[in-house]
């Protein structure tokens, strides 16, 4: 087969040798890290969410979650494959290295993004199913193929891809979308671009070889630390909601305070500093790490409010 790689910004084709795939090469398709945030913030919806539903059917909804989310990760790898090869952080992945040639990841992708709606469907609820394809779909073409190499806001806009699962976990307990899904929606979508701009800005140096638009290749570091900054400010206010109206306990109160503060104290020397020459950036890789932390601690919360105090039902 052959593989697209990039000197000196420009693009050139290089012959490769297709080594034989196996499990682990499809897995890897599937952007398992992230599928593991997308499966567990989509089980606290379903956990959360007032109502019974039976340990199967449970089950199979998360269990069409993984599957909806791995085929969006399959098709945006599919996709993505000569810009992946351009890019240091993602030059190992099973196509770029030649382990998978890109048909077999396209008809994957379509595979699993496919059989995990129809089964959501029949066996949770339809109005599951169209919201998990309406998330494979924005973040497979809306966000992959018009977002990424269109705009700097493709974080913003693309954001609502990793934030449905939860609502999805919801309706599948409920079958009706209410307003307390709706602000678990909004946690995820408003705490995604300061998650990944500070992820964008230890590696923006790949993303500018390849031509991604990027917040700190088009608009500087400046102007990127002041949004994460401003979003962080923004997530404060959002993920607090929930608990204002009602909605959860003290111990999703008290936790998202808590959380709040650190991020946003790890946020401020991130907006405040400007890099120097040999700069590791440390404080941005903290941030970055703490985000996911963060994510899975503050629906942790939220679950225990509901396991514990029985807080949900109202909402």
């Amino acid at each position: 087969m052959s593989a697209t790689t990039y000197s000196g910004g420009a693009m050139t084709t290089a012959s490769t040798t297709s080594l034989p795939a196996d499990w682990r090469d499809f897995f890897a398709l599937t952007k398992p890290r992230v599928m593991s945030l997308v499966v567990f913030t989509g089980l606290c919806g379903l956990l959360a969410a007032p109502g019974y539903i039976h340990p199967t059917i449970a089950f199979t909804a998360v269990l069409c979650i993984a599957l909806g989310a791995g085929g969006a990760g399959a098709l945006n790898q599919w996709w993505e494959a000569d810009l992946d090869a351009g890019m240091k952080r993602t030059s190992k992945r099973p196509l770029p290295a030649g382990k998978l040639d890109r048909t077999s990841a396209r008809d994957f992708g379509v595979a699993l993004s496919v059989s995990s709606v129809l089964i959501m469907g029949l066996a949770v609820g339809w109005l599951a199913a169209a919201i998990l394809a309406l998330s494979i779909v924005y973040y497979a073409v809306v966000y992959t193929i018009w977002l990424k190499p269109r705009t700097p806001q493709n974080i913003v806009i693309g954001g609502g891809a990793g934030a449905f699962p939860p609502l999805i976990g919801w309706v599948a307990v409920t079958g009706e979308i209410t307003l307390m899904p709706v602000l678990l929606f909004a946690i995820i979508f408003m705490w995604t671009p300061p998650h990944f701009w500070a992820l964008a800005l230890f590696v923006q140096s790949d993303y500018a070889k390849v031509g991604i638009p990027m917040m700190p290749v088009v608009a500087g570091e400046a102007e990127t630390r002041r949004q994460i900054l401003i979003y962080s400010v923004i997530l404060l206010f959002v993920s607090l909601v929930p608990w204002w109206i009602g909605g959860t306990g003290w111990i999703y109160g008290g936790s998202a305070l808590l959380l709040l503060a650190a991020f946003l104290l790890l946020s401020l020397p991130v907006a405040a500093r400007r890099q120097v020459e040999g700069d590791r950036m440390k404080p941005e890789k903290r941030l970055f790490s703490f985000s996911v932390l963060y994510l899975f601690a503050l629906f942790t919360a939220l679950v225990a409010d509901r396991m514990v105090l029985g807080v949900g039902a109202a909402a």
